[in-house]
C-alpha cells in the first residue's frame, strides 16, 4: 500500500528528515513512534504532499506520488487527520464531514450516517459549530473527517495528544474498531501503551532519523530501545 524510501525533507534551510524507509501493507496497522519533535509530523506531513521532501521515494499503491499535491493524494485515496485537528470552527459538526464526502456508494464505504455510527457522541451535537467542541470531539470529527474521503490508507497524526485518559481509552475503542474494518492505518504517536494496543508493527523516529523497525511484541520486549529513544 505505502512503500516509502530514503526520503529527504527540509523547513526552510533546516534539514528534518534523514533517509526516512517505511513499509505499510495493505490492512496493516503501523505506527511510527517518537518523542516531541522527533519527525513523526513531519514524515505524516511529507507522504501527504503538505512538506515534500526533497529526495527519496514515495510509492502508494505502486504509484510514485512524492512531492504531489494533498489534494491529488485525497483523490488517490489518502485520508489526514492533522494533529492540530483543523476544524472549521464556524461550521457545524454536519458541515464539517459533508464537505469531506467523496465517492459515497449506497451500502459501501463512509458517509455522514455511519460516521455518526461509527463516532455516537458526535451524533448528539451534529448541529454543534465546531469551535465549540472539547478536544475529544474534535479529535472524533476530525477522524471522521478523514473517513468521509473514503479512504484507503488513513494517516492519524497524534490522535490522542492532549486527552485526557478517559478520552484517550474512549478514542483508543474506536481506533481498535476502525481497525477490524480492515483499513490501513498508519499511525503517529507519542503513547506507547494505546498504541502497541492498535498496531501490527511499529517504527521508532529520532532526531528524523528511523532507529527501530519491528513487530509490536519486538518492541515490547526491547526494554533499551524504549529508554534510549522513548524515554519508557
Amino acid at each position: 500500500m505505502l512503500e516509502v524510501t530514503g526520503i529527504q525533507t527540509f523547513y526552510g534551510l533546516s534539514h528534518i528528515l534523514f533517509d526516512v524507509s517505511l513499509k505499510v501493507k495493505a490492512g496493516e496497522v503501523v505506527c511510527l513512534l517518537g518523542r516531541n519533535g522527533a519527525g513523526k509530523s513531519t514524515t505524516i506531513k511529507s507522504i501527504m504532499g503538505i512538506a515534500p521532501p526533497k529526495q527519496g521515494s514515495i510509492l502508494f499503491k505502486g504509484e510514485e506520488v512524492a512531492g504531489k499535491k494533498p489534494y491529488i493524494l485525497a483523490r488517490k485515496g489518502m485520508g489526514y487527520h492533522p494533529d492540530d485537528r483543523r476544524i472549521f470552527a464556524d461550521l457545524t459538526v454536519d458541515e464539517n464531514l459533508e464537505i469531506a464526502e467523496k465517492g459515497y456508494v449506497e451500502g459501501e464505504g463512509w458517509n455522514k450516517e455511519r460516521v455518526y455510527d461509527f463516532f455516537s457522541a458526535l451524533k448528539h451535537i451534529r448541529r454543534r459549530r465546531g469551535g465549540v467542541l472539547s478536544g475529544g470531539e474534535q479529535k472524533m470529527l476530525a477522524i471522521g473527517r478523514a473517513l468521509m474521503g473514503n479512504p484507503e490508507l488513513l494517516l492519524l497524526d497524534e490522535p490522542t495528544e492532549g486527552l485526557a485518559p478517559v478520552m484517550v481509552r474512549a478514542l483508543e475503542e474506536q481506533l481498535l474498531k476502525l481497525k477490524e474494518t480492515g483499513l490501513t492505518v498508519l499511525l503517529a504517536e507519542q503513547n506507547l501503551v494505546a498504541t502497541l494496543k492498535l498496531s501490527d508493527r511499529g517504527y521508532i523516529i529520532d532526531n528524523g532519523r528511523i532507529r527501530f523497525e519491528g513487530s509490536v511484541q519486538e518492541l515490547r520486549e526491547n526494554e533499551e530501545v524504549r529508554k534510549k529513544y522513548l524515554l519508557i
